[in-house]
């Protein structure tokens, strides 16, 4: 039992030693900085602040200049008690409280350096070691005159409003990141550090994620950032609004030519329905339904040169023939639009007309055959201006023509 009481006091005897020397350690001390004068404008190394805790605390570190202004580095960081310093490096820039300014380089000038410790419940303890910023004060970057237009598009193929472009100017040559932040939270990256240099920019976003899969309607926020080699950092934002998301998608549900006899002179007729199965509208213009070619004409060459083929957006039925010697864009030369309306009914009167979502259309048009073939394997197809034909060679029928 004696030997029990003396081990017991022995213990508490300890504790309360090192709770003495605890309590007597200065919550901070060997506050040191790497060198008393810096220019991080001409330097890729950083300044090495260093510090003892003595015992647990709440640490800052900031930059005092002549007026008085603080810059923090460290606000509030919980530190530990330890023999082992703990080390700051610090590039010359410090956090701004500007909504564009995000992070700065400290102009030239005198500086006091203050590491500031606080224990629980204690007296805040603070050591000061002054510092001079030399080198020369330099520009600070900027994206100026940003400008995103159309701030509304409308990712759909139509070739109206499909893309936005960014445009801006950076005084100064810069590292940029541009980004599309989604209603939801998803970041979609659009540029990702471009060194740019100090020219007037572009950009363009097609509304969609880098994999070309489509981004739901809703308003976005773009951010761009420009980071010059001094780590001055700027940022603007805005919003740009996706609505009329969609693929556009149609099919030829049924097509006949007829007849499958002529005589050298004759007429045929061709006859298409067509249904809107995507979520969008879908572009068309003429000729109108029912309108009549011969085998020496082309699309283009009708009605002065009206329809032809227009870039993007715009589909078309479309009927050829196997010996037909034009290949890519003189492929299907008779081409009609995709509505059985007079173009004084179109959308847009005489000039485009849409067919809806879940839409279905009966289109006829004529071809009067000039052609010496005896036999002529027409086809039918139907046609994006400028992307591509999206049915091919359909309803194939073999048309004998007399002469």
């Amino acid at each position: 039992m004696i030997a029990r009481a003396l081990l017991i006091g022995l213990t508490l005897l300890v504790s309360a030693l090192m709770l003495a020397a605890c309590t007597g350690s200065p919550a901070l001390d060997a506050v040191t900085a790497s060198s008393r004068s810096f220019a991080p404008s001409e330097t890729d190394q950083p300044l090495t602040i260093s510090y003892v805790v003595g015992r647990d605390a709440t640490v800052d570190v900031y930059l005092l200049d002549a007026s008085n202004t603080r810059y923090n580095l460290r606000i509030g960081q919980p530190r530990s008690a330890s023999t082992n310093p703990y080390v700051l490096r610090f590039d010359g820039t410090v956090p701004t409280n500007d909504l564009v300014l995000l992070r700065r380089l400290l102009p030239p000038g005198d500086y006091t350096l203050v590491v500031a410790a606080q224990v629980n419940g204690g007296t805040p303890e603070d050591r000061r070691v002054p510092l001079t910023i030399t080198g020369n004060e330099l520009p600070i970057p900027d994206v100026q005159n940003l400008l995103v237009s159309p701030p509304t598009i409308s990712p759909n193929a139509d070739a109206v409003n499909d893309v936005t472009e960014i445009t801006y100017r950076l005084p100064v040559s810069a590292t940029v990141n541009i980004d599309i932040s989604a209603p939801g939270g998803e970041t979609i990256p659009v540029v990702t550090r471009d060194e740019e240099g100090p020219y007037e920019q572009h950009h363009v976003w097609n509304g969609k994620r880098p994999n070309g899969s489509l981004l739901p309607s809703g308003v976005y926020t773009y951010t761009v950032q420009a980071e010059d080699n001094y780590g001055n950092l700027v940022r603007r934002q805005g919003q740009i609004t996706l609505e009329d998301v969609g693929q556009p998608e149609a099919r030829i549900v049924y097509a006949s030519i007829a007849p499958q006899q002529v005589m050298l002179g004759g007429v045929i007729t061709v006859t298409v329905r067509v249904r809107n199965t995507g979520t969008v509208p879908i572009r068309t213009y003429g000729p109108a339904s029912g309108f009549q070619y011969s085998t020496d004409q082309v699309f283009s060459s009708v009605a002065d040169g009206r329809y032809a083929a227009q870039a993007g957006g715009f589909w078309r039925i479309g009927l050829d023939w196997d010996a037909n010697s034009g290949g890519g864009p003189k492929r299907y030369p008779f081409r009609w639009a995709l509505s059985q309306k007079p173009p004084e009914q179109w959308k847009i009167p005489g000039v485009e007309d849409w067919l809806m979502p879940d839409e279905e259309v009966e289109i006829t048009g004529q071809v009067q055959i000039l052609q010496r073939e005896t036999k002529m394997g027409f086809y039918v197809g139907l046609i994006q201006d400028g992307v591509g034909f999206f049915q091919d060679r359909s309803a194939r029928t073999i048309v004998e023509v007399g002469f």
